[in-house]
């Protein structure tokens, strides 16, 4: 007896009342004792029907038609309908996860939808930084849970390797080259100062000699720096547990022509005008505080043309719904780039942006700005080196996207229940310690147990009602992108099956009950890992 089995019979109530086209939210109460399912309808409803909020509950509850699961329906000031549901109904969700494994809560709600989620996308002039990291957890997160819940997901990452940043670059790259035969070259003004740009000319130096002093090397600086720092970047993603689908490098778009044809589209449509010798875009008709220079009077584009018409390339590949997470520093970017991709599809809510907030790393109760290891600016392989992936990405996945956060490294070394991914995993390590010694014993685990018995009392009622609300968590996570939904849940079923672990003796002398019981330990285990893996981290089996 799941939420969607209750919506339809409040739904059924209030057809037999005349009431229609209600939005119903069900939540479980904090309280177990105000029932395992509790709905507000009525309260919502009070102002519309001109009664008290109670009376419309009552009406609500004695018109809902009588189902097998339920064992008694409350109501409760000040309107509140509140489900009990017979302990037998999450024997079933038992054996649905012993029988589905991973395949659990594998939902359908994004059926027939291609999402594109365009995430980090950092420019490959140097290391991938604390805001990039972020942005990596929470991109990668956001595809796993989306995928759970049927949705056809695609990552991206799009390599600014046509722009402005790209010739610093090779000149950067060149000036360290130059030095390191002795000639007093400067640095660009803008330049890139990266220890990295200096292992690259050492490198070329050391296979090439000095062959650059002697030519121009600026488009082999280019190629090369861009492909060396690229793969970098690649190979500390990996090492987040972090990969991506596609990588679109930005010369695609002058290669194919792309920019162009987005123009000719903008043109053909009316959304351009000259004026002061520039070319603007109408985007203060769709929503922009103010039009926009595409084209500057010097003939150069903006960044916001190659971005309209990479966009455009996306929904061309046949995407029908587009995400971008980008930094704090592009809040004010979105909306002309809202209004650019409506004048292009001619249609609303293609394109979602999430905006990445500051994340203030903490150390011995300050902020860090710098790696001890390094003193330079902290990276995302100083964050994997130090503190190691599973807690950086589990701590980043706690917190709203769109919140400012702090990382606590002491927090996420502690090997404690203070840590909470610790306590997530040592949940996961202490269900597997049960099953080998259970095998060591002797007992075989049996999986196809349908009916139960002998679980425990409100401890593990408690539990089961965790385990039944997964699927409802996957569905809310996905179709509001609310990552943190899954870790709140993954700290809330390690509580309940900790509480239960320390009231209920799982191994007994009565073969049967532990059968039964250890069935259970391997439901909780099978979707604890499943939800620990949505958000990137590892379930440990022995710590």
């Amino acid at each position: 007896m799941l939420k969607p089995t209750i919506i339809g019979l409040l739904n059924d109530a209030l057809k037999s009342l005349d009431i229609d086209d209600v939005e119903i939210e069900i939540e479980k109460p904090a309280d177990s004792h105000h029932g395992d399912y509790s709905t507000n309808v009525a309260m919502k409803l009070a102002r519309v029907l001109r009664k008290a909020p109670l009376t419309i509950a009552k009406d609500i509850a004695d018109n809902l038609p009588l189902t097998d699961g339920i064992q008694r329906v409350e109501v409760a000031p000040p309107g509140f309908i509140n489900f009990y549901l017979d302990s037998r109904v999450y024997h079933s969700v038992v054996r649905d996860i012993n029988r589905l494994g991973e395949a659990y809560a594998c939902l359908d709600v994004g059926r027939g939808q291609h999402v594109n989620i365009e995430f980090v996308s950092a420019n490959p002039t140097g290391h991938l930084h604390i805001g990039h990291a972020r942005g990596a957890a929470a991109g990668d997160a956001m595809a796993r849970i989306m995928r759970k819940a049927g949705y056809r997901v695609t990552t991206e990452f799009y390599v600014n390797d046509g722009g402005n940043q790209i010739n610093t670059l090779a000149r950067s790259i060149d000036a360290r080259y130059q030095q390191l035969f002795g000639r007093d070259v400067p640095m660009p003004e803008d330049g890139y100062h990266g220890s990295e740009i200096k292992h690259i000319a050492e490198r070329v130096k050391a296979e090439l000699g000095d062959r650059f002093l002697h030519e121009d090397g600026y488009e082999y600086f280019k190629e090369r720096g861009v492909r060396e720092l690229l793969d970098g970047l690649k190979r500390d993603l990996e090492a987040f547990g972090v990969s991506f689908d596609v990588w679109y490098h930005e010369t695609t778009l002058y290669e194919s022509n792309a920019i162009d044809k987005t123009l000719a589209i903008l043109r053909e449509k009316d959304y351009i005008y000259e004026k002061d010798g520039a070319h603007w875009l109408k985007t203060s008709d769709l929503g922009d505080e103010k039009d926009r220079v595409i084209i500057k009077s010097d003939g150069t584009y903006t960044y916001l043309l190659p971005d309209i018409a990479y966009h455009h390339d996306k929904l061309a590949r046949g995407y029908t719904y587009l995400i971008d997470i980008l930094g704090g520093d592009h809040h004010g970017y979105v909306p002309r780039l809202k209004a650019a991709i409506k004048m292009i599809s001619g249609k609303d809510n293609m394109l979602d942006v999430d905006i990445l907030q500051m994340v203030k790393v903490m150390q011995d109760g300050k902020e860090l700005t710098q790696s001890k290891r390094s003193g330079k600016a902290i990276t995302l392989a100083d964050l994997i080196t130090e503190v190691g992936k599973d807690p950086i990405r589990y701590f980043f996945a706690m917190r709203s996207l769109n919140t400012h956060m702090e990382l606590d490294l002491d927090l996420a070394l502690r090997q404690t229940n203070e840590n909470p991914v610790y306590y997530a995993q040592y949940a996961h390590a202490r269900i597997a310690s049960v099953l080998r010694e259970a095998g060591a014993r002797g007992i075989e685990l049996n999986t196809t147990i349908r009916e139960f018995t002998a679980l425990g009392g409100e401890k593990a009622d408690a539990l089961l009602a965790v385990l039944a609300d997964y699927p409802h968590v996957v569905r809310d996570a996905a179709e509001k992108r609310l990552m943190h939904r899954i870790p709140q849940y993954i700290h809330k079923l390690a509580s309940a099956l900790h509480s239960y672990y320390a009231d209920t003796k799982v191994l007994t002398d009565n073969l049967d009950t532990t059968a039964e019981r250890l069935a259970f330990m391997h439901a909780v285990k099978v979707v604890l890992k499943d939800a620990l893996t949505l958000v990137g981290v590892d379930a440990i089996e022995r710590m």
